[in-house]
């Protein structure tokens, strides 16, 4: 009887909280209507041209990241960080923010090109959108194609079928950027190789000397850590690595 009881409540409490819902459906769903009729066209064109900025806005971050030095430069970081073995430190918000200001170091020229150029002439009503978009577009293809492997490059351009460029200017831009970004990759793993070497041989010296004396339930990677951040301090390893890392780019 109890169970009935209940049964009857919670059909009578869903009843109450359903209709009300249903009501709602039963509705007509309002119109929405959106008006682009501007003056002359005007409130078209703005609403256009605050997409089209939205758009760049969205993407720029990765503009930054796949279109310049940004991609080599963490990737070394994050080996070196490996490489200590000190875990989190220093921690990504550090490596992410010292990668950012050595890319805004390196790319200054091509920054200050691009203000020259395009964005000023732009800025002052000389030149369209348009033409803004390729004198600009042009240093920051320079840039890639220095730093892109020919065989990245003619991969991409085998991948898609195209016909062989004759010429920086027959590439497009949509197949250096892929190529620019692997052969980034390659160079930043080829300098972590290098950074590794010296820690290897410290874990290699720790890890045989402690069996040696039959610590085998000793963790070498305790052991040899201090050791690491010891002679990455006596070499001042922050200076080399930074030194070298942005002369690759020289």
């Amino acid at each position: 009887m109890k169970t009935m009881y209940k049964l009857v409540v919670f059909i009578m409490v869903f009843l109450i909280i359903l209709l009300p819902a249903a009501n709602v459906l039963a509705q007509p769903a309002p119109i929405l209507e959106i008006n682009i009729n501007g003056e002359e066209g005007t409130d078209w064109v703005f609403g256009l041209q605050l997409l089209f900025l939205l758009t760049v806005l969205s993407l720029a971050p990765s503009i930054i990241i796949m279109m310049t030095s940004f991609t080599r430069i963490v990737v070394v970081l994050s080996l070196l960080r490996s490489a200590l073995a000190t875990q989190r430190m220093p921690p990504n918000q550090v490596l992410i923010g010292l990668a950012l200001f050595l890319t805004v170091f390196i790319m200054a020229p091509v920054f200050q090109e691009i203000n020259e150029v395009a964005l000023q002439p732009y800025m002052q009503e000389e030149i369209g959108e348009e033409e803004a978009l390729n004198r600009g577009l042009e240093p920051i293809r320079d840039f890639m194609f220095r730093y892109t492997r020919e065989r990245d490059l003619a991969l991409f351009v085998q991948l898609s079928g195209a016909d062989r460029p004759g010429g920086p200017d027959d590439v497009e831009t949509h197949l250096l950027i892929p190529a620019f970004i692997i052969s980034e990759l390659a160079r930043a793993f080829q300098i972590g190789f290098l950074i590794y070497i010296p820690f290897i041989v410290i874990d290699m010296i720790v890890a045989s000397t402690l069996m040696s004396m039959g610590m085998l339930m000793l963790p070498p990677v305790m052991i040899s850590l201090p050791f690491k951040i010891l002679l990455f301090v006596l070499v001042d390893g922050w200076y080399l690595v930074i030194k070298s890392l942005v002369a690759t780019f020289g």
